[in-house]
């Protein structure tokens, strides 16, 4: 009684658009009063508790970096490769963001704040050449979810925490999965530029010395990625420690181009302690309600009703899909992935299903919720960063929703895609 009680007027309070790290919390709070033999000093407890891991240190860490890369001439550098890569192709600065996305969705880890860049640095430019504005608000939204997929997504740290998951596997296990969307989502852009002739920027492709001189200009940039993969591949350091390692080379690098000031420092911290913030308090609030449902036995009913509805991994996976489009519709990532995560990984180790294999699916899922109406969170910071409208914006989305649900499709009944390279990480 007490958790359905709890669990309703969470919802109501999303449905009235509260902030959820605040939903959550008045909600797990009902319930400790609500209930006989516990006391609400718990509560401040289990929130408390749930914040107090080292591994959860990377999160501010890549926090810090994702605000640091636009003070230091990286992620322009890595602009002016993505359109040496990809402007002679059909449709030129439209494939440019989804490389774009590629190249920095790993190093910033977080798709909101690789949808405003993206809005900000090449939506303009994009509608100057033609463009339609609700295309490309709708293909920026898409390109974003390259920052949760990629190495490494603030959302890989928490569902390996809360899973008990290792984080490097999941780290290179999101490598497969992205490298196939960012392919899909040019293919898809490809058919729309066909239809409306949206041309090259380029007349030509490049030659190799265009693509090394690029490659040269960014190679600080993109050897964020092989520090932090290769130094948790080989033991230097842990995944928290690579955070740390990253934002000190970034720094370094800002310097060396003469392009990072300390008052873009001040910002930066300012940006990421900010942002931060805001992620820490869901994760607090969403472990007090996710100790909840451990206590209260949840997870083991869930359990016995997802195994006495199927014993089939593919046909769970299948139900755990849908399901997780639609709570991505309503409910933050990140705290989708603290609550649910203990509800489902004993049905996911019950039926043999590789943690990180569904790692990497879950939180697939829950990105493709986060462009997705009614409260898509990725879907609303563009749309409002670009003045468009939704149902400009849905008409638009079509194409890349479905390169997205083939991705998720192969993603989900072809583990090797993300298990290939995990199992490097002993």
């Amino acid at each position: 009684m007490e958790v359905l009680a709890a669990s309703l007027v969470m919802l109501a309070l999303f449905g009235i658009n509260v902030p959820v790290a605040f939903a959550i919390t008045l909600a797990t709070f009902i319930y400790f009063f609500m209930a006989n033999n516990l006391s609400p000093v718990m509560v401040i407890q289990r929130m408390i508790g749930g914040a107090d891991n080292v591994p959860l240190l990377a999160i501010p860490f890549f926090m810090m970096l994702g605000s640091i890369l636009n003070y230091t001439g990286i992620t322009q550098r890595l602009l002016k490769l993505s359109d040496v890569l990809s402007g002679h192709l059909r449709g030129g600065l439209a494939q440019t963001n989804v490389v774009l996305g590629a190249l920095i969705g790993g190093p910033s880890g977080a798709g909101l704040a690789d949808a405003a860049m993206i809005c900000k640095v090449l939506v303009p430019e994009m509608v100057r050449n033609g463009y339609s504005k609700p295309f490309a608000a709708a293909l920026t939204s898409a390109s974003a979810l390259l920052g949760p997929i990629l190495p490494p997504g603030i959302g890989l740290i928490i569902y390996g925490f809360v899973s008990d998951t290792s984080i490097g596997k999941l780290f290179l296990g999101g490598i497969g999965p992205g490298i196939l969307l960012t392919l899909l989502l040019m293919v898809a852009v490809d058919f729309v530029a066909r239809r409306r002739g949206y041309k090259p920027t380029r007349t030509k492709a490049p030659t190799v010395k265009e693509v090394f001189l690029a490659t040269k200009e960014a190679f600080w940039g993109l050897m964020l990625m092989v520090i932090i993969l290769g130094g948790i591949r080989y033991g230097i350091f842990t995944p928290t420690e690579a955070g740390a390692v990253t934002v000190i080379y970034s720094l370094l690098v800002g310097l060396a181009y003469r392009e990072t000031k300390w008052s873009d420092i001040k910002a930066a911290l300012l940006e990421s302690a900010r942002s931060n913030g805001a992620i820490m308090l869901i994760l607090m609030a969403s472990a007090g309600f996710a100790w909840i449902l451990t206590w209260e036995g949840i997870a083991e009913r869930v359990t016995v009703m997802l195994t006495d509805i199927t014993t089939s991994p593919e046909v769970f996976l299948l139900i755990v899909n849908i399901f997780l489009l639609v709570v991505g519709m309503f409910l933050d990532g990140n705290a989708a992935i603290i609550v649910l995560t203990p509800l489902l990984m004993p049905t996911v180790h019950a039926l043999g299903i590789d943690p990180v294999h569904f790692g990497i699916t879950m939180i697939f899922n829950l990105s493709i919720g986060a462009i997705t109406p009614p409260f898509g969170t990725t879907m609303f910071l563009t749309c409002t960063l670009t003045g468009v409208k939704m149902d400009e914006y849905l008409k638009e989305i079509i194409p890349f929703y479905v390169a997205l649900l083939v991705t998720l499709a192969v993603t989900t009944y072809y583990p090797p895609l993300s298990l290939v390279l995990a199992d490097l990480v002993k």
